[in-house]
């Protein structure tokens, strides 16, 4: 099946409307077949760790282990290996984000998330706004998964209008902890993107966000690449210039940032915990959203029902 390079109008419209859409085709079943064969071959390259290091965030909860190698991320995975990098550039995806965010486009960040099967960690509710605000929000985050994505094994899932929504908490106890109270939304509401291998899901950077543990008997790897508008500045500033510039996929750079009147809350003061991944850091948190297996199960069964 061709693959998708652009965006319809509904789509479009349904994006600027919920703050996310999933799409599918977006990548052939060959490209997905090489990222898988370049993954499987990090995760045996993890097997003897046992701890995390920069490049991986070990799931010792799914069983990590040398016999069973379990990964929850390999972090920015496009500068670890060329087929990481080339799906980040690929052009249909290029195509796609400048219909969202204009024709002027940087690379944000990549990292890639697995969830191993029968109980591959959850990701707590959060916005990617909580952890890295700037001058304006033309910033989406792109999904792309090597697995069908489904609920039965931790498809993404979003709240509905919530980018248009103040910036939320993502504080516990006055510390940053990467994750909102389950007082702030109402879970029944989320929705959630199921989506083919080779499909993509795409988030505006103030969707509110999360995804229940894997349950099933199938992986969900998913590569997420952040992407923004080149004139939206992290308000905790540029350090390297060079560095900032050769992120710069589409268009040009600029020293002008774009200054838009919205709503803001910084990822300040850290925790006192250090945490490498949103993984460790959500672990600070007091409740998770997911409390049990079986509150993911059920919160999955009332979502097949919508």
């Amino acid at each position: 099946m061709p693959t998708t390079n652009q965006l319809t109008d509904e789509q479009i419209a349904e994006y600027r409307k919920n703050g996310f859409i999933g799409v599918n085709n977006v990548f052939s079943m060959e490209e997905v077949e090489e990222l898988r064969k370049v993954t499987e071959e990090f995760v045996q390259q993890s097997a003897e760790l046992t701890e995390h290091n920069e490049m991986f965030d070990l799931d010792f909860a799914a069983g990590h282990s040398p016999e069973t190698p379990k990964l929850r991320r390999i972090t920015s995975p496009h500068t670890r290996h060329p087929v990481y990098e080339a799906a980040s550039r690929k052009e249909g995806l290029l195509d796609i984000i400048e219909q969202l965010i204009g024709s002027n486009i940087k690379l944000h960040h990549t990292k890639l998330n697995m969830k191993a099967p029968g109980g591959g960690a959850q990701v707590e509710w959060h916005t990617d706004w909580g952890f890295y605000p700037a001058t304006n929000d033309d910033i989406l985050e792109i999904g792309l998964t090597f697995d069908d994505m489904e609920i039965e094994n931790g498809c993404l899932m979003g709240i509905p209008g919530s980018h248009t929504w103040p910036a939320l908490d993502h504080h516990q106890d006055g510390y940053f902890v990467g994750a909102v109270s389950e007082d702030d939304f109402d879970m029944e509401e989320a929705v959630p993107i199921r989506l083919k291998a080779g499909g993509v899901s795409i988030h505006h950077v103030r969707t509110l966000h999360g995804s229940a543990p894997n349950i099933s008997d199938r992986p969900r790897r998913l590569l997420l690449m952040g992407y923004q508008a080149a004139d939206a500045w992290p308000l905790r500033g540029v350090p390297d210039w060079d560095k900032w510039t050769q992120d710069i996929l589409r268009g040009e750079p600029t020293n002008e940032p774009r200054l838009e009147k919205v709503p803001v809350r910084m990822p300040l003061p850290p925790h006192p915990r250090e945490a490498g991944s949103i993984f460790e850091l959500q672990e600070n948190l007091k409740k998770s959203h997911f409390a049990t297996e079986l509150d993911a199960a059920g919160i999955q069964q009332q979502q097949q029902q919508q």
